[in-house]
């Protein structure tokens, strides 16, 4: 996939997309991996403003949630590249609050949302994995609930077409070398470092410019 200026890029899910943006402010991006992407971007385009960007993140949101406002915040703006980051606040709430989001039915409504993106606007899709770098008593036990969770959003991903950013073997891999509150200070959501490292992620797999013919 390579990302032209004329594209208009969307990204929505929950608080790690959200990264604190002005909600009254349309063209507020927040302060993490989509304000990161749209730099980026900004960068690679001398004399322009590069492709226009949207962020319609929302703290606190799970896949159900995005569902409801998916006509108005996704639909409604015409984009030709659409990124979801939805997940890890099904499997939170399981924890801290005792609400459940059966992974079956988590799957079938991301799938919904992406197909119908897919055939209303044959925009591209790509997912961004969701993700825990445990750092706080009793994280590691979210994994029961997260790891079949990542592969119902890995199942939605390839049936339809989408692209996929691996947070989920990226953020682990860079706290090897680190200790993990360094990229995400409660072990969900990404320091300043994290939120690069989602967005160069993106930009290596999704906004790279097109490869050479082959010779």
């Amino acid at each position: 996939m390579h990302i032209k200026d004329d594209d208009t890029l969307l990204f929505i899910g929950d608080s790690i997309t959200d990264a604190g943006r002005d909600r009254a402010d349309a063209t507020s991006l927040g302060n993490g991996y989509v304000h990161e992407i749209a730099r980026s971007l900004r960068g690679r385009a001398p004399g322009g403003p590069g492709p226009r960007v949207i962020n319609r993140g929302i703290n606190g949101q799970r896949v159900y949630d995005l569902e409801p406002r998916w006509a108005t915040d996704v639909i409604g703006h015409r984009p030709t590249v659409v990124t979801v980051k939805i997940g890890i606040n099904d499997t939170w709430r399981r924890y801290d609050g005792g609400l459940l989001s059966p992974v079956a039915e988590f799957g079938a409504c991301l799938d919904r949302l992406l197909a119908r993106t897919a055939h209303e606007l044959s925009a591209r899709l790509v997912v961004i994995t969701p993700f825990l770098l445990p750092v706080l008593p009793g994280q590691e036990d979210w994994f029961e609930d997260l790891a079949p969770r990542t592969e119902a959003v890995l199942r939605a991903a390839a049936d339809n077409g989408a692209q996929v950013v691996r947070a989920d073997l990226l953020l682990p891999r860079a706290a090897q070398d680190r200790p993990a509150a360094e990229l995400a200070g409660d072990g969900v959501h990404p320091t300043p470092l994290g939120h690069r490292l989602i967005a160069d992620a993106w930009l290596a797999a999704v906004g790279s410019p097109a490869p050479d013919p082959v010779r």
